[in-house]
């Protein structure tokens, strides 16, 4: 321990002046000073207490050493060691730690005392930067004393084009402490440059996008599930479709960490919702290389890759949540990854029967890259709670109205080759006389969420990879706390 206490000290005295228990001892602390051993270190005012030669600790670097969570404390010392400790005033204690049996015997027999200063919000992740043993593997980038942090992390491109939260070093370690997985554990490689990532690299990029340290554990299991290689993460990087990740959070920490899966649950306004996603992001651009214009090389882009990430309404019991439908124990925290685009707004305020209502969202449904393109991508429908409705008072479940949805969308394959309805995209010509699927069989994924303000349900098209069955697929993985 980093004490510098003197040698022969064998009491220790913390203190502050805006601790009113510190003030009524201030009489009892010049007495054990003049009669033991004693430092005395002040927290706020090094004129305090008053007739007390003592040390000034404004720093707090002595408070932290010690670990003072409350003023006024007391400890004792033998050979350097801590031997006993108590804060506050109890009389007892106090006189049979500094064996002063008439110590502070006009004073009340008992007062509680105040917070450390070094414990304040925020203050004490400050002193584990500044005093700590700091371990940090990631190169520090030190700035000059006029440079504007803000604009330094544009100049070193490690922003999305909206301003990141500079990654000091208290700000990471406050982020760590949102997991139990060591700092130094390596996640995987990232592509496109496939530089491997750790724990601790994880948690900057999740200062940098606005994270609050219990996202942590999910922005992990988001990026292991990116890391899959069944994702396809590499592919869909360098697409030159509109396509990112689509990230859909299951289970209890979704209502824990405060996410959105009800009004405006696809929009603004959840911090945790937008910067989970957006950690993800910064982290394929920040550690994997994958910035637009280099090998991100999307025609158009879209919003989503800022971020898109939700939670599942799962507070309708009757509701199979999507990751226990993908094979997850219920209950159980888990994130989806879907490689997805922007939102195509489906607006049914009429149909009020199952049979209506998966006619109509067919017909959207079969809009998806193209009328004409078949087995060509996948796609996720987020069903708003109106329209479940409508399914669930039928009797009907997800399996139900998912396998209703792809009977639906089945169609003549002359009704969807190559040219036909004089239209140049479509199927192989070769595929004329085959009844066709719109998507493979797995490849429509149903998410429930969203306000109850209105039957406006959104259909969240694939990326083109998706036509490669086996080769990529959406991923889900459960979340380590």
């Amino acid at each position: 321990m980093n004490t510098h206490v003197r040698p022969g000290d064998q009491l220790v005295i913390f203190v502050k002046h805006g601790c009113e228990t510190c003030q009524m001892l201030e009489d009892v602390v010049g007495r054990i000073a003049g009669a033991v051993p004693t430092c005395v270190y002040t927290q706020d005012d090094p004129g305090f207490p008053c007739g007390v030669a003592a040390i000034d600790d404004t720093s707090l670097e002595q408070s932290f050493a010690f670990d003072i969570e409350a003023v006024p404390t007391l400890v004792r010392l033998k050979d350097g060691q801590e031997v006993a400790r108590t804060f506050g005033w109890h009389r007892g204690d106090w006189q049979d730690m500094t064996g002063l049996d008439d110590l502070g015997a006009d004073l009340p027999a008992m007062r509680p005392g105040c917070g450390s200063k070094s414990r304040e919000p925020g203050v004490h992740d400050v002193l584990r930067a500044r005093y700590g043993q700091v371990d940090f593997q990631s190169r520090p980038i030190q700035l000059g004393a006029w440079d504007d942090e803000f604009e330094a992390t544009y100049d070193r491109g490690w922003s999305d084009g909206l301003p990141v939260v500079p990654p000091t070093d208290a700000r990471i370690l406050r982020m760590l402490d949102g997991t139990s997985r060591k700092a130094d554990e390596i996640i995987g490689e990232v592509p496109p440059n496939l530089s491997p990532i750790t724990v601790e690299k994880v948690a900057i990029n999740a200062v940098m996008a606005g994270c609050r340290p219990e996202y942590l554990p999910v922005v992990l299991a988001a990026l292991e599930a990116a890391l899959d290689p069944l994702f396809t993460m590499h592919g869909l990087l360098c697409t030159t479709c509109f396509s990112g990740p689509i990230i859909v959070v299951n289970g209890p920490i979704a209502r824990e960490i405060g996410m959105n899966s009800g009004i405006n649950c696809l929009g603004q306004g959840n911090r945790a919702n937008a910067t989970i996603g957006r950690a993800l992001q910064l982290i394929i651009r920040n550690v994997g290389g994958g910035r637009p214009g280099e090998l991100d090389r999307a025609v158009l882009g879209g919003p989503g890759k800022y971020t898109f990430c939700f939670a599942e309404d799962e507070s309708d019991p009757t509701w199979q949540p999507l990751a226990v439908a993908r094979g997850i124990a219920p209950g159980t925290n888990a994130v989806t990854l879907f490689q997805g685009d922007g939102i195509q707004g489906f607006l049914d305020q009429r149909s009020r029967t199952p049979e209506e209502l998966t006619k109509s969202l067919a017909m959207s449904l079969l809009a998806v890259g193209h009328y004409k393109l078949c087995e060509f991508t996948n796609a996720m429908l987020v069903l708003v709670p109106e329209h479940y409705a409508i399914f669930r008072d039928a009797g009907w479940d997800r399996a139900r109205i998912t396998a209703e949805l792809h009977g639906a969308m089945v169609r003549p394959g002359a009704d969807v080759i190559q040219g036909a309805h004089g239209v140049g995209e479509g199927i192989a010509v070769s595929r004329r006389n085959e009844m066709v699927n719109k998507f493979w069989p797995e490849g429509l994924l149903i998410v429930q969420a969203g306000g109850q303000a209105g039957l406006f349900s959104a259909i969240c098209a694939g990326w083109t990879g998706g036509r490669f069955r086996t080769e990529s697929q959406p991923v889900t993985r459960e979340i380590v706390l």
